[in-house]
């Protein structure tokens, strides 16, 4: 079966004037990192899912290394991830010396193919 053709749009900035005007307006504090800005984002974010503290990272592959870390993948684990993602999922499994299993993607939807986990688990060698 031949999968369709979809032209995915992977980098099409959403910014607005508001948002250039929040950059701007923190641009010309003291503090570019670790202000008042910051700190009420991380309040929103803990308020809207609901719990009493969330941490705010630099970037997405940040946000996923707390994750690696935070689950304590560590030397040896394999961790499954999809082959099609930004390079970054891979490599924060590759930071702990943990080893990416790449699972190919249902191609109507994108994702990872839960149809085609279980054949990638290995027997555990930790």
């Amino acid at each position: 079966m031949t999968a369709p053709q979809i032209r995915i749009p992977l980098a099409a900035p959403d910014i607005s004037e508001a948002d250039i005007q929040a950059v701007v307006n923190v641009l010309r504090t003291s503090r570019l990192s670790l202000g008042p800005e910051l700190e009420e984002f991380e309040r929103n974010v803990a308020a809207y899912i609901g719990t009493t503290d969330a941490v705010a990272v630099n970037s997405g592959t940040s946000g996923l290394h707390l994750c690696i870390r935070a689950l304590d993948i560590g030397e040896g684990d394999e961790v499954i991830v999809p082959s099609f993602a930004f390079i970054a999922v891979a490599n924060v499994v590759r930071y702990e010396r943990a080893v990416p299993v790449f699972v190919d993607i249902d191609p109507q939807m994108l994702n990872l193919d839960p149809n085609r986990i279980e054949a990638a688990i290995t027997p555990f060698r930790k």
